[in-house]
């Protein structure tokens, strides 16, 4: 390591992009490499299966800064470079062009890949992934020639393409293992409401079965075999099974790798010098007590900015509460939160769930763990201070649409 040696950020995504952004407004006049495997600039990921795949915005509007801003904040950007290896004892990567390059710190953000099936046909590549710009323009182009898809997975990813497909015109099919869509995520109560949300809306919705094959020839498909031996014919198969991290530079590199790269509360690594933030990091939480690895949007984006601080020496802490959102019809969600399968014994229900605008919260030994407001706005701030005060609440006016929220703060 050379003391002129370059902050470098592996990963130029929302989380890299934030955390160069940061370096800049905190005052940081070094070096600054952001190394992108993809030849597009960083890009935000929830319009993929939102609104560019709806095509309500153009390309651009997915970038997180225009592509001239990198060189106008002194960001050495560099797209389409991949890092085969890191070497922390040597304060180096390695690139695919075999050149390497020193760092003084460096920044992980290496998110997360999409679940691949090891099914037959899938293997052969006839399903469609949704996880990159490119695979978004891929299945837009899609959505203009087919007229029957199937959709294998019931979570976020699977329903927003569905929602996508719908508005298209074309004829959708979800299939879930689970009994309802999002089970593990919401419960049943809340999962429910999801399920009958795209019914309604003509989606084919089929939970609780299980998939022998997606048919075809080479990489075309023509639809899924079921393990029960019924055949669902499609133009196209779509698979949202997840998320992986995206660990093998870190793993490679002897880092600590516990679901993601296992990082403190200030999202250093277990090595000094080298931090890492967004999906592919498990990191402390202070609040919530344990580690926790969360893939959506709001993680990077804060992460990345205490990621920055925190190289720069500064006593940084992520101590945000996890947050994601959804917009599927005329439906949109926030929530707020974390309550993971078993973690509650209660789900408190505020409003009317069938006129469409309702929250939900879940709630263990009286406490709030998360909440969720599906078509009411402005509750977000007020569910997370709930949430920080870890007392437990009135149910009752918790669930009393009558009672303002912020008054139960005060009890």
């Amino acid at each position: 390591m050379h003391r002129d040696d370059p902050f470098v950020i592996v990963g130029a995504g929302l989380a890299g992009a934030t955390a160069a952004q940061t370096l800049r407004e905190e005052g940081y006049t070094g070096r600054v490499v952001l190394l992108g495997d993809e030849t597009d600039p960083p890009y935000e990921r929830p319009p993929l299966s939102k609104d560019y795949l709806m095509s309500r915005i153009d390309r651009d509007a997915t970038f997180v800064h225009p592509r001239d801003w990198y060189a106008d904040h002194g960001i050495d950007l560099r797209t389409g470079v991949a890092v085969t290896a890191i070497d922390p004892g040597w304060h180096e990567v390695a690139l695919a062009d075999d050149s390497h390059l020193g760092y003084s710190k460096l920044l992980l953000a290496t998110g997360s890949s999409p679940r691949r099936l090891a099914i037959p046909g899938a293997t052969q590549g006839r399903g469609r992934y949704l996880r990159s710009l490119g695979d978004s323009d891929r299945i837009k182009e899609l959505f203009r020639t087919v007229s029957r898809i199937v959709v294998i997975g019931g979570g976020w990813i699977g329903l927003e393409t569905a929602a996508a497909a719908r508005a298209a015109g074309i004829d959708v099919t979800v299939l879930e293992a689970a009994e309802l869509p999002l089970l593990r995520v919401l419960g049943v109560r809340v999962a429910q409401h999801f399920a009958d949300l795209h019914r309604r809306h003509g989606v084919q919705l089929r939970c609780g079965v299980h998939i022998a094959e997606i048919t075809g020839d080479d990489d075309h498909a023509s639809g899924v075999l079921l393990a029960d031996g019924s055949h669902l014919s499609a133009d196209a198969v779509i698979v949202g099974a997840g998320i992986v991290p995206n660990t093998h530079l870190a793993d490679q590199a002897g880092l600590k790798i516990d679901n993601g790269i296992w990082v403190d509360e200030r999202l250093r690594t277990s090595h000094d010098d080298v931090y890492a933030a967004g999906d592919v990091a498990n990191a402390y939480h202070p609040l919530l007590g344990r580690h926790l690895r969360v893939e959506h949007w709001g993680n990077a984006l804060h992460q990345g900015s205490v990621a920055a601080r925190s190289m720069l020496g500064q006593e940084a802490a992520y101590d945000r509460l996890p947050y994601f959102f959804t917009d599927q019809y005329d439906l949109s969600m926030e929530y707020t939160g974390y309550a993971e399968p078993g973690s509650y014994d209660q789900v408190v229900i505020r409003g009317d769930v069938d006129s469409g605008a309702f929250m939900a919260f879940w709630l263990q030994h009286g406490r709030l763990l998360a909440g969720m407001n599906v078509n009411t706005w402005d509750v977000t701030d007020t569910i997370a201070a709930l949430i920080r005060t870890d007392r437990p609440i009135d149910t009752g006016r918790l669930s009393d649409p009558r009672t303002p929220l912020e008054v139960l703060l005060e009890l």
